[in-house]
């Protein structure tokens, strides 16, 4: 699936470069969404699901750290790619991007799981094989701790489920509408467009070292905790923004954010594996980021229609600083299934 979804992300930025009416837009904001946010990182934090275990939390916070970086790096080279080429041309440089740098990648290096391998999780070998004698009849001769092992269904009848896909969505819709709309909600309290853009880098650079930390704790078994701390503080962030005192405490806005997106990252993508199981993760994780991605794409009309109707963003974050309160509460309550 990497490769198969390298050429398809490519050629959904090709399709970008050449459009010429509003339809086109759309297909193509749809493919990118699709296949880039959905397929992409559902394939690519699979396979970190399947390579690790005990030291799972870890992994993925460390893998976070290519969103993290991506998000203070490529829109720097986007804009300095427009600048001297054109937005057409630049959508064909990021083709030939994802192109080169994920399809033959994938090919030659990515394998599925360690076990056809001959390995077990965490890049450990197995002992009997280390001393020559006939594999273990059973994981915990390895060292391997059984996890539980549920289907779409069994997870979907669990109120764990739900619980989690509630932070999911939360994250998704409140999150995307913040981003979108982070230069005019900031204007508001006078944060001038240029700062307001540089707290993405603040974001993401706090996100980074959240992430491992978070990462560290998810290993422990501390998700829920994690996850309710997340959401704690994305409403605080969005409390924060109704009420800016000045323009200076846009940098503990951008903080409180970068802290939940770290956790997000790591805890949030963990934790279906770790609740749930290696054998049906996909299929899991696929329905959590179907929703999610529909979430998303809700996020920013409330904040574009309070201030259309109202001439005011106070309406929809007082809903915002109310959701991720309701969303963290549910978590709180979500142990794992046994």
């Amino acid at each position: 699936m990497l490769p198969l979804l390298g050429l398809l992300l490519g050629a959904a930025c090709l399709w970008m470069s050449s459009i010429g009416d509003l339809a086109g837009l759309y297909a193509g904001f749809t493919m990118i969404r699709c296949i880039g946010q959905g397929a992409l990182t559902l394939t690519a934090t699979w396979l970190v699901g399947e390579w690790f275990q005990q030291r799972r939390g870890l992994a993925m916070g460390i893998v976070g750290l290519g969103g993290a970086i991506s998000v203070m790096v490529i829109p720097l080279v986007n804009d300095l790619l427009i600048s001297q080429f054109g937005w057409r041309m630049t959508w064909m440089a990021l083709a030939g991007m994802v192109w080169i740098g994920l399809v033959l990648p994938a090919l030659i290096l990515v394998r599925d799981r360690p076990e056809p391998l001959g390995l077990l999780s965490d890049g450990r070998w197995p002992r009997d094989r280390v001393a020559g004698a006939a594999v273990a009849d059973s994981p915990e001769r390895e060292g391997e701790s059984r996890e539980a092992s549920f289907r779409v269904l069994e997870a979907m009848r669990m109120s764990s489920f739900w619980k989690l896909l509630a932070v999911w969505c939360t994250t998704a819709m409140v999150g995307t509408g913040l981003i979108f709309h982070q230069v005019s909600l900031l204007a508001v309290h006078g944060v001038a467009r240029k700062d307001a853009l540089l707290l993405l880098a603040l974001q993401a650079i706090v996100a980074t070292v959240t992430g491992l930390w978070a990462g560290i704790l998810t290993d422990r078994g501390h998700e829920r905790f994690l996850l309710a701390g997340s959401m704690l503080f994305l409403g605080s962030g969005v409390c924060l923004l109704l009420w800016l005192p000045t323009p200076g405490w846009a940098v503990l806005y951008g903080g409180l954010l970068g802290m939940q997106g770290g956790i997000i990252r790591t805890a949030g993508t963990a934790v279906w594996i770790n609740y749930y199981g290696r054998e049906n993760q996909g299929a899991i994780r696929g329905v959590a980021m179907a929703a999610a991605v529909v979430a998303a794409a809700f996020g920013p009309l409330p904040l574009a229609l309070s201030w259309d109707q109202t001439g005011s963003y106070a309406l929809a974050l007082g809903i915002f600083a109310v959701i991720p309160l309701i969303s963290g509460l549910c978590v709180f309550t979500a142990k794992r299934p046994t």
